[in-house]
């Protein structure tokens, strides 16, 4: 089993963003020296959430000078938002920066504040999406003496007349990973070779409080359209051993009750910085095509601690992840600095790293 690092802390004012960029450089690299295998990155705009994450392939670029061992991820991509274009060139740029070692997670986004900033109706996006990655497909395959490619898909449209430079590093390009909660994106995944994203909820309810019985049902999917699509053991394998599933908020503690006390002090802030932003949100949703089905549910309901948090002394969590671990899934992605990133965060998220790399990924596979 791998493990990741998810960098999906807040901030809460303008003021704590140079703070914020330093604190998360110090994460990685001491993410990278424990001995964890990649850094994942979510792709969000307007908000408290990662500001960097407004550009997260120009951090992960920055991150991987520093610390080249890293794999990097991105979890995931709102490819709506990106002109298929620079979502071609940014992505062959950055996999020639760290010689392949990127794995681009792809989904169609979640709210409609960001969709109405870059001028895409929320309830198109999922269209958007797809046309937008059948358009970076015929981008990366085009050679200098092909015929141009013209493209016209919401509020993206250009035609392009030479190839994209640079090329990519790896075959064909870098590995995308889709989300395999339809089945279309789990068979992209599965017949293109590449990793996937392994929900542990079934929409229309966002929590629940039965995770591993949803990452079975899809993970399976995901693995029996793998094998059957004709790759060759090595890339089988290299897909599996990425592929993901992923815990919003992960916090090691002495014992199972400190570890539920911070974890309550974690998710409260959260929480709070999440009705902050919702003001901005609801101002979003001022039409029928952008107003948002689903609901999530509060941070501290258990139906969503079941789903998104993995809690517990290094043994308590160890136990936890020995079934996902026999069900085969490749990497644990790690949300430890969730919620606002203070001094108290920091040192939380740290000692998290800490007891990861020492107590558990030793036991499942991974660590040194």
């Amino acid at each position: 089993m791998r493990f990741s690092v998810f960098l999906n802390g807040r901030v809460t004012a303008p003021e704590q963003d140079r703070q914020f960029i330093l604190d998360n450089i110090d994460h990685a690299g001491r993410a990278e020296a424990l001995g964890f295998d990649a850094v994942f990155l979510p792709d969000h705009h307007f908000t408290g959430y990662m500001p960097v994450a407004s550009d997260p392939m120009m951090f992960a670029a920055y991150l991987a000078a520093r610390f080249p061992r890293l794999h990097y991820g991105f979890s995931v991509t709102s490819v709506p938002l990106h002109s298929p274009v620079r979502f071609v060139e940014r992505i062959n740029i950055l996999d020639q920066l760290t010689g392949g070692k990127i794995l681009v997670g792809v989904g169609s986004g979640t709210t409609p504040e960001e969709m109405i900033g870059f001028g895409v109706n929320y309830k198109e996006a999922s269209a958007v999406s797809e046309a937008n990655l059948a358009i970076a497909e015929q981008l990366w395959a085009k050679k200098l003496t092909d015929a141009p490619v013209e493209f016209e898909n919401g509020p993206h449209k250009g035609t392009v007349l030479q190839r994209i430079a640079p090329a990519a590093y790896t075959p064909r390009h870098a590995r995308l990973m889709p989300v395999a909660m339809k089945e279309t994106s789990a068979r992209r995944a599965a017949e293109n070779g590449w990793p996937a994203f392994i929900p542990a909820f079934t929409p229309p309810n966002i929590g629940g409080t039965e995770p591993l019985k949803h990452v079975t049902k899809y993970f399976t999917a995901y693995r029996d359209m793998l094998l059957a699509a004709g790759h060759d053991e090595a890339t089988v394998a290299d897909a599996l051993s990425w592929t993901t599933h992923s815990y919003q908020c992960v916090h090691i503690a002495e014992s199972d009750e400190q570890a539920r006390e911070e974890l309550e002090q974690i998710l409260t802030a959260y929480q709070a910085a999440l009705d902050r932003e919702k003001l901005y949100g609801d101002k979003a949703e001022v039409d029928a095509a952008n107003t948002k089905t689903d609901k999530t549910p509060q941070a501290l309901t258990e139906d969503w601690i079941a789903t998104w948090c993995l809690y517990g002394s290094a043994k308590t969590v160890r136990e936890h992840l020995q079934p996902y671990a026999e069900l085969g899934i490749g990497n644990i992605l790690c949300g430890t600095t969730t919620g606002p990133v203070t001094p108290q965060r920091l040192e939380w998220g740290n000692r998290t790293l800490d007891l990861l790399a020492r107590e558990v990924m030793p036991a499942l596979g991974n660590g040194r």
